[in-house]
């Protein structure tokens, strides 16, 4: 059964409740394609804003979650409270957090963990740096973001899981992974599934690319044998996110 194309969203800390609302609405009104799941990341704040207004068949995702399960963790936000909100999903391990913010693999792993039992979905995304890549260390990275979740995961709950490939090098600069370097890394990941999870999760868990995904190059993205769909920043803030959710059509 061949993978479910997936296109997310996520608007990182921008927007306000009239922009958001403008950027539902159209998304609500375009002839998305049916076979693409779609899922978009707000900020916190306007998560249940978001959720009232979209369409059923558009998923929305918070940009965080923390992983234990209540208590005195000021400014955090819960497993339990998203879901309470009818939120289904979470991204977890953006490399912003992880560069800016100092999030280790290991504590991603266990906001992992903690969505999965939880309950959410995760989009899970690993990437490396310019400098890890002109060292030639973009596998390196990769399998290890990915080796500290496997260590916290069943293999049963990877089903839960979209693995975002992003090329922190790539992120909001312009610059993008030829379509060469997208499947290369996207293919060593599909590789890592299959040895260290099971061949199951080889076939089935979807591998999204995220970095300057624009409307003029997705489709050739798009064209990847494993490149599963896109988590995309600044374009998902504006009307050309219709055409990168019809890459394939």
């Amino acid at each position: 059964m061949p993978r479910q194309f997936f296109v997310g969203g996520n608007f990182k800390m921008n927007g306000v409740a009239e922009s958001i609302t403008g950027i539902v609405n159209n998304l609500n009104s375009a002839n998305l394609d049916s076979n693409t799941e779609v899922v978009i990341s707000p900020p916190s704040l306007y998560l249940t804003l978001t959720r009232s207004l979209a369409n059923p068949k558009i998923g929305v995702a918070a940009q965080n979650v923390f992983d234990k399960p209540n208590g005195a963790f000021t400014g955090e936000i819960s497993v339990e409270q998203l879901k309470d909100a009818k939120i289904d999903w979470v991204v977890i391990g953006h490399s912003e957090r992880r560069v800016i913010l100092k999030e280790t693999d290991e504590f991603i792993a266990r906001k992992t963990k903690a969505a999965i039992d939880g309950g959410l979905s995760v989009i899970f995304c690993i990437g490396e740096t310019l400098e890890e890549r002109e060292a030639n260390k973009t596998i390196e990275v990769v399998t290890r973001q990915l080796n500290a979740a496997a260590k916290e995961l069943s293999k049963e709950q990877w089903a839960k899981v979209v693995i975002a490939y992003e090329p922190v090098w790539a992120i909001g600069t312009g610059k993008v992974a030829s379509t060469e370097q997208a499947q290369e890394v996207h293919a060593a990941i599909r590789e890592w599934l299959g040895k260290t999870i099971d061949s199951h999760a080889q076939e089935t868990v979807r591998i999204i690319y995220g970095g300057s995904v624009s409307e003029k190059n997705c489709r050739e993205l798009a064209t990847q044998p494993d490149v599963d769909g896109f988590l995309v920043g600044g374009a998902s803030l504006k009307p050309a996110f219709v055409d990168i959710v019809n890459a394939r059509i």
